[in-house]
């Protein structure tokens, strides 16, 4: 694909790699428009279903390329500007792809590889991975990543991580509700495949309407708009080929379609 990433898709499962592992898989410019032009693409492939998010090497991500912030030292405000912009929608581009994604995470993630693991919709760690926010320690801020690790972790929690950007095991990732599994490191892939296949087993228009879903009702308050806007989305999904097919499929005890590699 490039030097930067690698894909594999097999199965209606994309698994993308960064490989800059002798970087420890940081961000440049040329990664995070790579990035952005893969997910862009993935979205289009109808060969594709979920996403699984993985890094070669010792380190998930370790935020920034250090060649790159040293160059950024004497950029403009515009400069800056647009550095900020294609990060922000690059994660705004995996945040909107209608496919689930799953990050793997093997070892270290640090400042936007925060991000990266916050902004897929379910993330596996290894008991070898170890998280942080450390902008501040370079007297920056985490602002890209922010909206997707606070709405993953909360606000309470993220007052902790972005202040102090103190490293926290996969244990206290997982308690924070940054990652939903820990495992053994020999165990990583298993329970990614697991998670795949339960997600597989689900109608790929009722995924991308359950990420839909998700994002209409998170933070709204429970009025009669919201009401009726739920009652909406269940009726129109009642009424398309493939919930017919999945409940009718549940009734006769057979499987639906998409279970079988048909659309």
């Amino acid at each position: 694909m490039s030097d930067s990433l690698e894909l594999d898709v097999h199965g209606g499962v994309a698994r993308l790699w960064m490989n800059r592992a002798d970087r420890h898989n940081a961000f440049d410019a040329t990664l995070i428009l790579e990035l952005h032009d893969a997910f862009t693409a993935l979205e289009a492939r109808e060969d594709v279903r979920v996403v699984v998010l993985g890094a070669r090497g010792r380190s998930f991500s370790a935020g920034a390329d250090l060649a790159w912030m040293r160059a950024a030292v004497d950029y403009s405000l515009e400069r800056n500007l647009d550095d900020a912009r294609m990060l922000a929608r690059m994660l705004h581009r995996l945040h909107m792809l209608s496919k689930p994604t799953i990050a793997r995470v093997q070892g270290a993630a640090l400042g936007g590889g925060v991000g990266l693991v916050a902004t897929c919709d379910i993330a596996i760690a290894s008991t070898a991975a170890q998280f942080a926010t450390t902008e501040v320690r370079f007297g920056i801020i985490p602002a890209t990543i922010g909206p997707y690790v606070v709405s993953a972790i909360g606000a309470r929690q993220a007052s902790r991580w972005f202040l102090t950007a103190r490293r926290h095991s996969a244990q206290e990732a997982l308690s924070a509700g940054l990652v939903h599994e820990v495992v053994d490191a020999d165990a990583l892939d298993a329970a990614v495949d697991r998670t795949v296949a339960e997600v597989l087993a689900g109608g790929p228009a009722a995924l991308a309407a359950s990420k839909s879903l998700i994002d209409a009702v998170a933070d709204r308050p429970l009025d009669e708009a919201l009401i009726e806007d739920t009652a909406q989305r269940i009726a129109r999904i009642r009424v398309t080929h493939e919930a017919q097919d999945g409940l009718r499929a549940f009734l006769d005890k057979r499987e639906p379609a998409w279970r079988k590699g048909r659309s």
